[in-house]
């Protein structure tokens, strides 16, 4: 019986560990998502605006730099849907971080992936697998006109 207990342990192990394995790289659109109804309800509400590194904005004020890393549940769900719910997160986290520093802006917004920087002026990157997806986003709180 525990030889028995102990081979389903075994294969049980086998298949989660192979089941997360998956680490799927997805590029989306920032300024759509940040503009959709799905960020209206998350509380994204365009008191922070957010810019990605190389986009034009006039910066008054620098107020420091934060990095926001994010999971979320991504079974059952399309890598594009998993990827744009643990982004409005993220999102949600420099927003609030802006608030409460004075800021009206995160600019210079890179994907930070364990620490691998992604620059993009249109996209953010995000990481699913069959369980989790992933976003980290570092940026600069500023004060813009």
């Amino acid at each position: 019986m525990r030889r028995f207990a102990l081979i389903a342990a075994t294969a049980l192990l086998a298949v989660a560990s192979t089941a997360n394995a998956r680490e799927t790289r997805v590029e989306l659109p920032l300024h759509d998502l940040i503009n959709s109804p799905e960020a209206k309800a998350a509380g994204i509400d365009g008191s922070v605006r957010f810019f990605l590194a190389g986009e034009k904005v006039n910066v008054q004020q620098r107020l420091g730099e934060d990095v926001t890393n994010k999971k979320t549940n991504a079974a059952n769900k399309s890598d594009a849907e998993a990827c744009n719910w643990v982004a409005l997160s993220a999102l949600k986290a420099l927003q609030d971080g802006a608030r409460s520093r004075g800021a009206n802006a995160v600019v210079d917004v890179v994907s930070y992936y364990k620490k691998n920087e992604f620059k993009s002026t249109t996209n953010f990157e995000c990481y699913a697998g069959a369980i989790l997806a992933g976003v980290a986003l570092k940026g600069t709180y500023a004060k813009v006109k």
